[in-house]
């Protein structure tokens, strides 16, 4: 019919009644959920984004950030990230490692090695921490073997610093870091090692050329998991640090509960929501940098 003629490369789209139906039922499912998730994640956080800019008085102010941004509370701060950098780095170095060795092994094994590492992840944090504890104290095991071969400054003061505290958490955040990798890892297509190989480059080259910019984007993501993850770590470093080893998860504890300085505990939330956030968008930009130097590779 004349009536109904298309224009040329004009394609129609019929709407099934149906697929309406059910996009309407598939919102009204929704809004349940959106409404739960706003109550459980956004009030709380604007709760704590509130109560850190409430006063004495009750005003507006920013003398708890002030506050937490200066003097010794800065410290604990600045400790906090350099006990997270460390970890990160720590659970890095050595999850690469294991994470490597596990993708060369054959499925089986590799399902075997991985349930070893993912196990004592199941373990209460506090039967681990004193586990710990027990292995690094003065009359412990590490001690005891370092000890009986007569190492070099036997025995090695290990408890209530900062290098039993990297200890302590690196264990923790090992697991997720050995997650991320090997999965990056089985991913790498071997045949493009070969092939390198094949046109003569060395182990080295193919290792720094072609394998670590391929597994780069799960190892930036494991850093940075293992990172955030430390910041807000409490029973560890709360048992295996010193005085002088406070992070900032111990301090809103003890303003909580021995100060009843909820404001100042609230403030130091934010900060290490914004020290998150600020994470995770490096790791944004660093990603959408890589994406675009693909397609300019691709394009040319």
């Amino acid at each position: 019919m004349a009536g109904t003629a298309l224009a040329p490369g004009k394609v129609r789209v019929k709407t099934s009644p149906m697929r309406g139906h059910r996009s309407r039922i598939a919102l009204v499912n929704a809004v349940p959920v959106t409404l739960f998730l706003l109550l459980l994640f956004v009030y709380p956080i604007i709760g704590v984004l509130s109560l850190s800019l409430e006063g004495d008085s009750g005003g507006f102010t920013l003398h708890w950030y002030t506050d937490a941004l200066s003097g010794s509370n800065l410290s604990v701060l600045v400790s906090t990230l350099r006990i997270s950098a460390e970890t990160a780095v720590l659970s890095l170095v050595v999850g690469f490692v294991l994470a490597h060795a596990i993708a060369r092994m054959r499925p089986v094994f590799a399902a075997l090695a991985m349930l070893i590492v993912v196990v004592p992840h199941f373990i209460s944090a506090l039967v681990r921490t004193y586990g710990w504890i027990i292995m690094l104290g003065e009359h412990g095991l590490i001690n005891t073997l370092a000890t009986s071969l007569h190492a070099p400054g036997a025995p090695y003061d290990l408890l209530y610093n900062e290098t039993g505290v990297v200890i302590g958490t690196t264990s923790v955040m090992l697991p997720y870091t050995v997650l991320v990798l090997q999965g990056v890892m089985r991913g790498v297509d071997r045949r493009l090692l070969a092939a390198a190989a094949g046109f003569g480059a060395s182990r080295p080259t193919v290792f720094f050329r072609i394998y670590l910019p391929l597994v780069a984007p799960g190892i930036g993501t494991a850093g940075l998991l293992s990172f955030i993850l430390c910041l807000g770590y409490y029973i560890t470093p709360a048992l295996m640090g010193g005085s002088k080893q406070t992070v900032v998860a111990a301090l809103i504890d003890q303003q909580v509960m021995k100060q009843d300085q909820w404001n100042s505990a609230a403030a130091f939330g934010v900060i290490l929501l914004l020290l998150t956030f600020a994470g995770l968008g490096v790791l944004g930009l660093a990603k959408l940098r890589r994406k675009k130097a693909h397609a300019r590779r691709s394009s040319s």
